[in-house]
């Protein structure tokens, strides 16, 4: 997906070209329609060609994916997944980071308390 909305409409060919160490173009033709059948993607014919778009907006895709991964990983807890990006072996976070998440953290309790 990252490539699909880097590229704005890209090929199926110019897909597994970007990707990096990519599976056969075949599997790349298969996953595509995994996605188009799922609603994150939808094509557009160009002559004999398909060119693959976004059917939803990147901040959505990315919270699905996000809440996706929370679910299948950390049994739908944010917080624990929050704590594993707090662990130094997972993400590098800068003091503008932890300051930036301080701040959000505290905006997030502020507006539960009302």
């Amino acid at each position: 997906m990252d490539i699909v909305y880097r590229l704005k409409r890209p090929t199926a060919a110019e897909i597994h070209a970007a990707l990096p160490d990519a599976p056969t173009y075949s599997a790349v033709r298969a996953k595509l329609a995994v996605l188009e059948r799922k609603g994150h993607l939808r094509h557009e014919q160009d002559g004999p060609r398909y060119l693959y778009v976004p059917a939803v907006p990147p901040d959505r895709a990315r919270k699905s994916a996000l809440r996706h991964l929370i679910d299948t990983f950390f049994a739908g807890s944010g917080a624990s997944a929050v704590t594993a990006l707090l662990d130094p072996t997972v993400a590098q976070l800068t003091a503008e980071d932890l300051d930036r998440l301080g701040r959000m953290i505290e905006e997030k309790r502020m507006e539960k308390s009302r």
